[in-house]
């Protein structure tokens, strides 16, 4: 088998195809879009290849036909008639206010006059940007292609400064409006990006987009699938373990067929190490800080409900834990349903990557000293394996005991009924077990089941004011929440934890193995 180079990083899809680097073909999708529409809108999660999609379609307007020899729509494609391509990209650098976002689209505009050979006389961003389509059109006797890519990084990169970001906003919506009053010159239109903000937000003057983020069609249309890595990348899962690379790295879906992050695998493939290649590459600051100061109950995460139209109208004001969850890449569509006139969306971890990397990051914000917290991850796993209940509760006794008092008293969330349970669950999803939070029975829904080493363990949380009183393990045993398990014929261990918030801490811990 010939082993190729690995594209890590390259976006350019000129060099992908002359230098030879893997590529999966994507332009069977593209002559899909261009048989179904002309105006296009695409959110998806950081380095899902979104740019490398982009620029595959201004060289396939562009006409350049020696790159697209052998793939899916070089024979379907008029070759002989090119488009003038303008191509706008956020991705380059920071923006901080109304005037930076001037000058960084009159930069972006200059390029592509001096790229196409023309110069603008308009006075202002808008009136340069409709100029250029007009003066593109006149000159090549061909309406313009326009590719819009990180349309909503401004915005982004200024969340926790909202006025920034409104003002941010309102400049690009203004901007993007030009393309709908320009449509007489437009033959093509995709705008890209990470969020997906609402249309009246950003897009009310372009109100002619198809968004195709959660369409089924097009779920693959970013991203490996699993037939790309048995074909294209064939030569590089020798001596790899292929249910791994699926337990790690698979599992992003907009309600078609999943995709695996294009970075992690070709890191993978590169390092042949399993690791959170994708997470590291960019701390949810942002995202780990409004779940704390929402109270988040993490161990939830991995289960969530949204509907359509909550994931829809994500903005600068009003800005939903599932969206952004969802919209980041931590959470991806795990099934739907139909409620009433309402489209109900669940939510879930895509993969073993984004769960442990979410949860270390999440644990570290909640105990509030990331040393800590990474010393006490590598404490837990002995004791699991082990099976040592007087070493978890010693365990456990410390973990929170390590949890300054300053931050207890200074971290709303501290306060919640939940943080306890949450500490105790981001601490185990941060290893990477097989856990799951609040599984349902005919009895009720037990608060962790973990299964590991052999074993099945049941865990129940109380919150109580000093004193424990035993009501948790009782729980359990009451409710029958062990009876599921018991024909694996495997050690089943019920675990009542009581936690007080007066004392900050365990005041009880009872196990009972079946």
């Amino acid at each position: 088998m010939h082993r190729r180079k690995l594209p890590i990083g390259i976006q350019t899809f000129a060099k992908i195809r002359a230098d030879d680097h893997y590529y999966v073909d994507k332009t069977g999708f593209i002559r899909q879009l261009l048989d179904e529409g002309t105006h296009y809108f695409l959110s998806r999660p950081r380095r899902f290849g979104k740019s490398l999609l982009l620029d595959t379609l201004g060289e396939l307007f562009a006409g350049n036909e020696p790159l697209f020899r052998g793939l899916a729509i070089h024979p379907q494609w008029d070759w002989s008639t090119p488009h003038p391509v303008i191509r706008i990209s956020f991705g380059g650098g920071g923006v901080q206010d109304p005037a930076e976002l001037e000058d960084k689209i009159g930069e972006q505009l200059r390029i592509n006059l001096a790229a196409l050979g023309l110069r603008c006389t308009e006075v202002g961003s808008g009136g340069c940007f409709a100029e250029l389509m007009r003066l593109a059109h006149a000159a090549t006797g061909q309406r313009v292609v326009v590719l819009v890519d990180e349309y909503d990084k401004p915005i982004l990169d200024n969340l926790t400064t909202p006025e920034v970001a409104r003002a941010l906003r309102d400049g690009l919506r203004n901007l993007y409006s030009v393309i709908k009053d320009n449509d007489a010159h437009v033959r093509f239109v995709f705008i890209a990006g990470v969020s997906k903000f609402s249309k009246v937000s950003i897009f009310s003057g372009l109100n002619n987009l198809r968004d195709i983020t959660v369409s089924a069609d097009y779920s693959a249309l970013c991203g490996y699938t699993d037939m790309d890595l048995e074909t294209v990348f064939a030569p590089e899962l020798v001596g790899l373990e292929r249910d791994e690379v699926r337990r790690w790295y698979n599992g992003y879906n907009w309600t078609g067929e999943a995709v695996y992050n294009p970075f992690d695998l070709l890191l993978l493939f590169l390092e042949r190490e399993f690791r959170t290649w994708w997470f590291e590459t960019g701390t949810p600051t942002f995202l780990v800080e409004l779940l704390m100061a929402r109270g988040y109950f993490t161990p939830a995460l991995g289960q969530l409900h949204a509907s359509e139209a909550l994931l829809s109208t994500f903005d600068v004001e009003n800005i939903s834990s599932e969206a952004l969850l969802w919209q980041t890449g931590y959470l991806t569509f795990a099934g739907s349903r139909r409620v009433g006139a309402r489209l109900e969306y669940r939510l879930g971890y895509p993969n073993l990557e984004v769960e442990s990397a979410l949860n270390d990051a999440l644990l570290k914000a909640l105990m509030g000293d990331p040393m800590q917290a990474e010393r006490a991850v590598a404490r837990l796993y002995d004791v699991l394996v082990a099976a040592d209940f007087a070493g978890l509760r010693a365990h456990l006794d410390s973990l929170f005991a390590a949890i300054p008092y300053q931050w207890h008293t200074g971290n709303p969330i501290a306060r919640y009924e939940g943080y306890y349970a949450s500490v105790f669950y981001s601490h185990l999803a941060a290893l990477g077990l097989d856990l799951t939070a609040e599984e349902a029975s005919r009895h009720g829904r037990i608060d962790l089941t973990l299964k590991f080493n052999g074993g099945v363990w049941l865990f129940e949380f109380k919150v109580v004011e000093l004193e424990p009183d035993g009501r948790a393990l009782q729980q359990i045993k009451d409710r029958g929440y062990a009876d599921p398990y018991r024909a694996l014929e495997q050690p089943i261990h019920l675990i009542g934890i009581e936690f007080s918030r007066e004392r900050r801490g365990v005041v009880g811990f009872e196990v009972e193995t079946l």
